[in-house]
C-alpha cells in the first residue's frame, strides 16, 4: 500500500488511471448492443483500420496523429456498416477483410519508410505497452471530452439504441430511423477504438467491448441490469489491471485483459452454480 501510495503521488499515474477507467466505461456500455446485435468484432475490425491510419500519419511525421486516425477510423466504422448490409457480402466478412487489409497495408507503409524502431513501434501499437504513462494533459482531457460525449449520447438515445439491438425489424416498423442508430453506434465505436488504442493496443481492444458484456450476461438476463454491471464490471478491471501493471511492471493492456479474463471466469462460474449462465 505504502509503495501504491508513493505511485499515485506522480501525474502519469493518475492520468493513466483517469483515461483507463473512462474508456473501459465507455466501452462495456457499446459492448452491450454489439455483442447482443453479434457485431462485437467490429471493435478488432476497426482498431486494424485505426493501426493503418496510425502508420500513415508516423510516416507523414504528423505532429498530432488524432487528425488523420479518428476520420479514417469513422470512414472505416460507416464503410462496414453500409458495405455489410446493402451488399451480398455479410457484415462479418467485411470487418475480416477490412481488418486484414488496413492491417497489411499499415505494416507495408512502415517498413518502406525510414522509421527507427520499427519492431518495437508496431509491437507497442498492436499490444499497448507504456504509451498510456506517458499521456499528457492534453491527452486526458480529450479523452474526458471525448468519454462525456459518448456517455451522453448513450444516455441520451439509451431507448433508441435498446430497441434496435433487440428487434430492428420492430423498430423500423414503428417508424423509427434504424439505420440513423445502427450508424451512431458504429461512430462512437470508432471513437472509443481510437481512443482505446494508447491503453490495450489496437489487437486487445475487442477485449474491453466483448469481456465485459458476455460476464454480465452469465449473471443477468435483464438488459439494464447487464447494462449497469458490464460498466462496473470494466471499471473495476481496468483499476485494477492497471495498478497490477503499475506495481508488478508488466504490459498495461496485457495485464487488463488477464484480469478481464479472471474476472469473466468467476462470473461464469457463479452463473453456473445460480443457474444463469447460458
Amino acid at each position: 500500500m505504502d509503495k501504491l501510495a508513493e505511485y499515485l503521488q506522480y501525474p502519469f499515474v493518475r492520468y493513466a488511471l483517469i483515461v483507463g477507467v473512462l474508456i473501459a466505461l465507455c466501452s462495456s456500455l457499446l459492448g452491450v448492443p454489439l455483442v447482443l446485435k453479434r457485431f462485437s468484432f467490429i471493435g478488432d475490425g476497426l482498431s486494424h483500420v485505426a493501426f493503418g491510419a496510425m502508420c500513415i500519419a508516423t510516416v507523414l511525421k504528423l505532429s498530432n496523429n488524432m487528425l488523420l486516425i479518428m476520420p479514417v477510423t469513422i470512414i472505416g466504422a460507416v464503410l462496414i456498416l453500409r458495405t455489410g448490409t446493402n451488399t451480398k457480402i455479410k457484415g462479418d466478412a467485411i470487418i475480416a477483410m477490412i481488418s486484414v487489409a488496413a492491417l497489411a497495408f499499415g505494416y507495408l507503409i512502415m517498413n518502406f519508410s525510414n522509421t527507427p524502431n520499427l519492431a518495437g513501434d508496431v509491437c507497442t501499437t498492436l499490444f499497448g505497452s507504456t504509451s498510456i504513462l506517458t499521456l499528457s494533459r492534453a491527452d486526458v482531457w480529450l479523452c474526458i471530452i471525448m468519454s462525456v460525449l459518448v456517455l451522453v449520447i448513450f444516455v441520451l438515445f439509451y431507448h433508441r439504441i435498446f430497441a434496435v439491438t433487440f428487434d430492428e425489424n420492430f423498430a423500423r416498423a414503428t417508424g423509427m430511423d434504424t439505420e440513423k442508430y445502427n450508424l451512431l453506434i458504429a461512430i462512437i465505436t470508432a471513437v472509443i477504438i481510437v481512443l482505446a488504442m494508447n491503453l490495450v493496443g489496437s489487437l486487445l481492444i475487442s477485449a474491453l467491448i466483448i469481456f465485459p458484456a458476455i460476464s454480465a450476461m452469465r449473471l443477468f438476463h435483464n438488459y439494464f441490469k447487464v447494462t449497469v454491471f458490464s460498466a462496473i464490471f470494466a471499471v473495476i478491471c481496468a483499476f485494477s489491471g492497471i495498478i497490477i501493471s503499475i506495481l508488478a511492471g508488466t504490459p498495461v493492456g496485457s495485464t487488463i485483459v488477464g484480469v478481464n479474463v479472471l474476472a469473466f471466469a468467476v462470473c461464469w462460474s457463479i452463473g453456473k452454480l445460480r443457474g444463469t449462465a447460458a
